[in-house]
């Protein structure tokens, strides 16, 4: 039989395909024993250290949590593991951070109800969001949290163009103190305490996005939170790399649910974990699920399987 060049290539092309999935295959084998092997011993569970790992503080010390702990349990557990930040802690907690030397990656301003799509609410928000500016500058911490609130009947277009104008009150002392504003995007599909936010306005990576950009300013970023982004619109990796330079920080979460980052749930977070890797970027990805089982088990799982 003559064998054509179009065979000869195709049968190339199957082999070096082959060869890339068997590749990929060993690859992924080796990152699951290596993690099984951290998870069956106590110790750090970063190893490899190319994602710098955070943990939301209301996740654990909260009535949610199965076991609730203290904060100071908590920032002995991440010294154990290897995170470096334990966040959303109020200033009255920082000298428990420090005292383990993590940082508090993301600090609380506002709340996520009344923000700035309002403008009767730029006062408050400008207050609050100026001290938490201040404090974190004054412990060498680099993020804060703000949020363009519920929708109470503005519309989406307005609303932008409001929480625009407000966010630029407040940017320039941001800039002044070398502080990131991270605008967080919430769900607003489900209707359970924590789980989501109905009415929420900023529940699209591109709504959020286009306010930072008409903002205009490298202190001002969103974050990008898995759990969310799966429940509104999902496609995650391909937004990570569109968006990746309007990204400030990361949280996790298992969907349904908000619970572990387990096989119970949908999301594939190695991938993803590989996917924000490969964008260069150099920020925190914070767990912020709620756990149902042993909490200091749950997060070693998680920790673990994120350390990519």
């Amino acid at each position: 039989m003559r064998l054509s060049r179009r065979n000869m290539l195709a049968g190339a092309a199957g082999s070096l395909a082959a060869a890339a999935a068997g590749f990929a295959q060993v690859g992924s084998a080796q990152e699951r024993r290596g993690r099984r092997r951290r998870l069956a011993q106590e110790g750090p569970a970063v190893v490899n250290g190319r994602i710098h790992q955070s943990v939301c503080e209301w996740c654990f010390t909260g009535d949610c949590s199965s076991k609730p702990m203290s904060l100071e349990d908590l920032c002995k557990l991440c010294v154990e593991l290897g995170v470096k930040s334990v966040e959303l802690v109020d200033p009255p907690g920082w000298p428990t951070l420090k005292k383990y030397n993590l940082i508090c990656a993301l600090a609380n301003s506002h709340g996520f109800v009344n923000g700035f799509n309002d403008p009767a609410n730029w006062e408050m928000c400008i207050d609050k969001t100026k001290t938490a500016i201040d404090d974190c500058a004054a412990a060498g911490f680099p993020s804060v949290i703000v949020f363009p609130g519920f929708r109470h009947g503005i519309p989406d277009d307005v609303g932008l163009e409001n929480t625009v104008k407000g966010l630029k009150k407040i940017i320039g002392y941001a800039e002044q103190k070398k502080i990131n504003l991270i605008m967080e995007v919430l769900n607003s599909r489900v209707d359970v305490e924590m789980k989501g936010h109905p009415d929420y306005m900023g529940d699209s990576v591109e709504w959020c996005v286009e306010a930072c950009k008409q903002v205009g300013s490298e202190r001002l970023k969103i974050l990008f939170d898995i759990y969310h982004v799966q429940i509104m619109q999902g496609d995650i990796i391909t937004r990570i790399k569109q968006f990746a330079d309007y990204i400030g920080h990361y949280h996790t979460a298992g969907n349904p649910g908000r619970n572990e980052l387990d096989d119970n749930q949908e999301i594939n977070y190695p991938p993803i974990m590989r996917a924000i890797v490969e964008t260069g970027y150099q920020g925190f990805v914070a767990q912020e699920f709620i756990p149902t089982r042993d909490p200091a088990t749950s997060l070693r799982e998680a920790v673990s399987l994120c350390d990519v």
